[in-house]
């Protein structure tokens, strides 16, 4: 298992609000985890959301043991979004923060991913990339109701609207995916500065063609930035080393 985790604040922001996490190694129970939130809420609120989401996560599931993985990944985002809109109700510099979450660890060829927002899990195979998560916008759901064509004037204009995140309400429901992974797979969770800004397609052909992951997270922060860098942006890369199943 190989990985890195790089963010970075783009050509327009001021702050980078985004918070990226990254072990190969054991977590509690879990063999590994990795995180990416995009925090929302001003320059306090939403740096502080996601920090906090990422850090308590990560303090959260190494003091388990007891629950299998997907209970244990549940209950630490029901406990880590109770506590931020506690926080969020009790001090006015943090009203109305929240914070996005994609979340991933590998057992095997097995991999489980939790998503809340649109910051995005895709897989990038040897001949295509893949989009795991589905984004929680306003813009999918009209989509998804035939009522506004994607990539049409009105979608691009609001499809940074999200409709779930962590710390906005007193509950919140992540999706969950489970993802068999097959050999020379490789994992890329961004928020959407990233997504946003650069094409599926270009973003597949620099992960392929990269020597290493660092390599290629530096280059699509580059290819973020270059297309404007209007957003934060922030990368986990995850080489799960799946090996070819030999046979007689």
């Amino acid at each position: 298992m190989k990985s890195c985790a790089v963010t970075d604040v783009g050509q327009i922001r001021m702050s980078n609000q985004d918070f990226v996490y990254a072990s190969d190694e054991a977590l509690g129970r879990l063999n590994n985890f990795y995180m990416v939130a995009d925090g929302m809420g001003g320059h306090q609120g939403g740096g502080f959301a996601s920090r906090y989401a990422v850090e308590r996560m990560a303090e959260l599931l190494s003091e388990n043991r007891a629950d299998e993985d997907v209970h244990a990944i549940s209950r630490a985002i029901h406990t880590v979004n109770r506590e931020l809109f506690q926080k969020a109700s009790s001090f006015d510099d943090l009203r109305g923060m929240g914070t996005t979450l994609v979340a991933a660890t590998i057992t095997g060829d097995q991999m489980l991913v939790a998503n809340i927002g649109d910051s995005r899990l895709y897989v990038s195979g040897p001949q295509k990339i893949r989009q795991i998560t589905r984004d929680h916008s306003w813009v999918e759901e009209m989509v998804a109701q035939g009522r506004m064509e994607r990539d049409s004037e009105l979608f691009i204009k609001n499809k940074n609207v999200i409709t779930r995140a962590v710390g906005v309400r007193e509950s919140v429901a992540a999706d969950f995916f489970e993802v068999e992974l097959t050999p020379g797979d490789k994992i890329l969770m961004c928020s959407d500065g990233l997504s946003n800004m650069v094409p599926d397609e270009e973003i597949q052909r620099i992960i392929r063609q990269s020597a290493s992951c660092q390599e290629a997270a530096l280059l699509l922060l580059k290819a973020g930035n270059r297309s404007g860098g209007k957003d934060n942006i922030s990368i986990v890369l995850v080489d799960p080393e799946i090996g070819e199943v030999e046979t007689c």
